[in-house]
């Protein structure tokens, strides 16, 4: 397990001034995305099924969070929804799966 618990990833303070809103949304996916596999790894083990229903539902909320800064950040960077679409379409022809 990786857990990053509120440690930014990157220096924003040698982040160019026209790029930090882009590093933090980033900053921001990447720790929804390790806020989801701790309150799912923590429901996994929780012996209280009412703990766990909680857990679950939090990591629920954390996945909205994951989209709200994923839509900023395709509003913000347009090469970043170009290579998702190649990416997307990679998979696609890899798995036969659209």
């Amino acid at each position: 397990m990786i857990c990053v618990l509120s440690k930014i990833p990157i220096d924003l303070s040698k982040v160019r001034k026209e790029d930090i809103d882009t590093e933090i949304m980033r900053a921001g996916v990447i720790a929804e995305l390790d806020a989801i596999n701790l309150y799912e790894q923590m429901a996994a083990l929780a012996g209280d099924e009412n703990l766990r229903k909680v857990l679950l539902a939090i990591a629920k909320e954390e996945k909205e969070h994951v989209g709200e800064f994923q839509t900023l950040l395709l509003r913000a960077d347009k090469e970043q929804v170009k290579e998702m679409e190649e990416g997307k379409k990679e998979v696609e022809e890899m798995t036969g799966v659209s």
